[in-house]
């Protein structure tokens, strides 16, 4: 009997698209150590909004989250997302940095890290899976899936074909939005699995309703994993429940091996902490509706929740609407890039300043000027010419800098971050300071005439930059 491997996400991107990352460690811990007895393939548990959210609002070191992580899961691999040469960030980071990173991440616990860039731009990924496959761990390339006139099942194979040559050791087809449609998604597993013998992980968000579909398809045309949440942290801008995934699969005639009894135990937990963050206000009854909308709007359920929050917080929630509808627009003109992070906040972050200040490009984010001028890669396809002038203006152009170019940082940031805490710092401490030097080093870490200066410091980012943690 053919089988599916699940992997359970829920405290990763569960977490981040129910929750907008803001679980505690202690619900975090318990809820590993629940999970890894039900017998997943691999829980996804740390990368993507994590750090930085540990850094900024938990107060907690990211690493230190992780080998605690590590040491509650006992029978289960642990996963990651990374952007590349983002690395957890959102600019391109130096290959020194890089490399540091990913060494830590794994001899810290990570065993798979799913490796991905915002543009599908290949070089932006080559040097993380040299670094993975250096340090032993199993390198999981994925592709940004998205729709446009460019991106097509032909794009999409020819970029698999060049993962499998880069060393992939798995492909995921990450659909971040949740708007693949469920033929799509079984031609285009189908056509994978011809070019290749790697397992193919399926990755897509419920946002549309579109997902048990989707997923049933991806099993049907021989999706090797699933990617799946517990059921109480599961639908809306999540992901589907692990319990359906078993049913349908089993309906199908695939085999998923489990314990039925741990799983039972895992969800009772899990709707106790559900109801916690419910209580809270921290888990937002609108993050569970379906929105079919968004298979025009193209949002990523993180993207989309942390949206809702950041506009109820600024008292316009009434824009809402008006901002999802320029969202597709703004895409347009930057030559359709795929919305996931760091494009995502880009995007979003100019369509809310475009729908605030009531004239289109009035206002623009530094971060759209550097994507103009090729700092993040190759555009998918042609951007406006109009609006990019409009950006830009006189500015000279000026020639992306290679990643190869970039010069490493972390001696001098080690000297600063020493400076800041009176000590020598640690490596982790060091690349965490690199990554984000507004929230690596708390208050404590100060003494009392130190505090001034981190006030200097420690300015508040414009809320429209982080749209999308």
């Amino acid at each position: 009997m053919p089988k599916v491997l699940l992997n359970d996400l829920t405290v990763r991107d569960g977490n981040q698209s129910l929750l907008a990352t803001r679980m505690e460690k202690e619900d975090i811990i318990k809820l590993v150590t629940a999970l890894d007895k039900v017998g997943y393939n691999a829980l996804e548990v740390w990368g993507g909004a994590t750090f930085d959210t540990a850094l900024r609002f938990l107060g907690e070191s990211p690493w230190e989250i992780l080998r605690e992580i590590r040491k509650a899961a006992k029978n289960t691999k642990l996963s990651m997302l990374l952007r590349g040469q983002n690395l957890v960030g959102y600019r391109h980071y130096d290959n020194d940095t890089l490399e540091r990173f990913i060494k830590l991440a794994i001899s810290n616990g990570i065993d798979i890290i799913r490796v991905f860039d915002a543009l599908n731009d290949l070089d932006n990924i080559e040097n993380s899976v040299r670094f993975i496959k250096e340090y032993g761990g199993h390198c999981q390339c994925a592709i940004s899936y998205t729709t446009s006139p460019v991106h097509t099942q032909e794009y999409f194979v020819d970029l698999a074909k060049k993962m499998v040559a880069m060393g992939a050791d798995s492909i995921c087809i990450k659909d971040m939005a949740g708007i693949i449609l469920p033929d799509a998604a079984y031609n285009l597993v189908k056509a994978l699995k011809a070019i290749t013998d790697i397992p193919i992980n399926m990755h897509s968000h419920t946002t549309a309703g579109l997902t048990n579909l989707v997923m049933l398809r991806a099993m049907e045309a021989g999706a090797d994993i699933i990617d799946t949440a517990i059921s109480p942290f599961s639908g809306g801008t999540s992901h589907i429940a692990t319990e359906t995934i078993i049913e349908t699969a089993q309906d199908i005639g695939k085999a998923v091996q489990y314990n039925e009894d741990e799983l039972d135990k895992a969800y009772d937990l899990a709707d106790i902490l559900a109801q916690k963050y419910i209580d809270s206000g921290q888990y937002e009854a609108r993050a569970l509706m379906v929105n079919p909308k968004i298979l025009h709007y193209e949002v990523p359920g993180g993207m989309l929740s942390n949206l809702m929050s950041q506009l109820q917080d600024q008292k316009m929630f009434d824009k809402l609407t008006e901002v999802l509808r320029e969202i597709p627009r703004v895409r347009k003109d930057m030559g359709y890039p795929p919305l996931v992070t760091p494009l995502s906040q880009m995007v979003g972050t100019q369509a809310v300043l475009n729908v605030i200040s009531g004239e289109r490009y009035k206002m623009v984010p530094n971060e759209i000027k550097v994507y103009l001028r090729g700092g993040y890669g190759k555009f998918p396809s042609q951007v406006d010419d109009k609006v990019k002038e409009k950006i830009l203006g006189d500015e000279p152009e000026s020639k992306p800098h290679s990643i190869a170019n970039l010069k490493p940082v972390f001696d001098e940031a080690k000297k600063e971050m020493s400076n800041k805490l009176r000590r020598v710092a640690s490596e982790e401490e060091v690349i965490s300071y690199i990554l984000f030097p507004q929230f690596a080093v708390i208050e404590s870490d100060f003494d009392i005439d130190s505090k001034e200066e981190k006030a200097g410091e420690d300015k508040i980012m414009e809320f429209t930059m982080y749209v999308e943690r």
